[in-house]
């Protein structure tokens, strides 16, 4: 699997990227070899945080860790990528790699876990409003809702706003 790595407010050494290049290989049953892994790494404070996203047949894998320790945050992201495909691995098993799921000494941990059956219990339907995305997000903070979806006045596109960690709001826009 390839490796792309960018930086914000990080300096990656030579040995890190080797580090990072050999504990990605850990995905490359799942994935064709041409697959890239786009990896962030950036620092919050005293913490070193890594983001793994894979896309792959239309599916984003993502994984994002945080830790003192960029290797064990690394190390985690992996883990939990890793986990995720195992959990969904019946609803996955005709995206990923033929063969993905054969058994690699360690897996029979793994496995003995249950599949969560997704199950839809309940429905809402509301109308939507045309407003702008910060008004969305005054909107959504005063329901104490983690998303609220809008009709943004200015492109009349559906959007939704979505809360993120340190007081940040993301704005999602659909593709034409």
């Amino acid at each position: 699997m390839k490796t792309v790595i960018t930086n914000r407010k990080f300096e990656t050494s030579e040995k890190l990227k080797g580090i990072i290049e050999r504990k990605i290989s850990r995905l490359d049953r799942f994935f064709p070899e041409d697959e890239t892994a786009n990896i962030t790494l950036s620092t919050r404070g005293k913490y070193a945080r890594v983001e793994i996203t894979i896309f792959y047949k239309g599916t984003i894998f993502r994984a994002e860790e945080e830790n003192t320790d960029v290797v064990i945050a690394l190390y985690d992201a992996v883990d939990t990528l890793e986990r995720q495909i195992r959990k969904n691995k019946t609803k996955l098993s005709k995206r990923l790699r033929e063969n993905a799921f054969e058994s690699v000494p360690g897996d029979e941990i793994l496995d003995d876990f249950e599949e969560d059956v997704i199950g839809i219990t309940k429905t809402k339907s509301f109308v939507l409003t045309d407003m702008t995305p910060e008004e969305a997000v005054l909107q959504m903070n005063l329901l104490a809702h983690n998303f609220y979806m809008f009709r943004d006045a200015s492109t009349g596109k559906i959007s939704v706003v979505y809360a993120r960690g340190n007081d940040e709001y993301g704005l999602i826009i659909p593709e034409d």
